[in-house]
């Protein structure tokens, strides 16, 4: 089952793949399958693919004159690191660690993440169950969900 679900997720088209039925893909997988599918390019392609949505998600109309700093630091087979920054109601993402101080660091593994960013993790229970750490603002943390149009699956 979890060649099936790396072989699936290999194959997609991320060009044609809206977030939503991103978001219903990856509500169908286990754990274990998204470990599976969080390995090597396989991996970074998909993090580049949900880092690279994260601009054309942003509400800035939601975000008004927020600005932030906002790392994230996806653990698994290595850590990978993404910033985010929101400028008066503009998003930016880069990958990889700048000097700056962020705002808020956000740390998860893969599986996590996947379901944070496609809805299917509740990040207020992925908190308290030390899924999720988050480590300075946490009020803009706790805002975060609004910044974004997350998909519903």
């Amino acid at each position: 089952m979890a060649e099936d679900a790396r072989a699936q997720v290999a194959e997609l088209d991320f060009a044609r793949v809206t977030p939503e039925e991103f978001a219903k893909i990856v509500k169908g997988l286990t754990r274990r399958q998204i470990a599976e599918i969080a390995e090597g390019e396989l991996r970074t392609r998909v993090l580049k693919e949900v880092f690279g949505r994260m601009g054309r998600q942003f509400r800035p109309e939601a975000a008004g004159s927020v600005r932030a700093l906002i790392r994230w630091k996806i653990t698994g087979e290595s850590e990978v690191v993404y910033e985010t920054t929101l400028d008066d109601g503009t998003c930016t993402v880069r990958e990889g660690r700048t000097e700056a101080e962020p705002r808020l660091t956000l740390i998860m593994d893969d599986a996590e993440f996947l379901k944070l960013v496609s809805g299917n993790g509740n990040p207020v229970t992925m908190f308290l169950t030390r899924k999720l750490k988050a480590v300075g603002d946490l009020s803009l943390a706790s805002g975060l969900n609004r910044y974004f149009d997350i998909p519903k699956a």
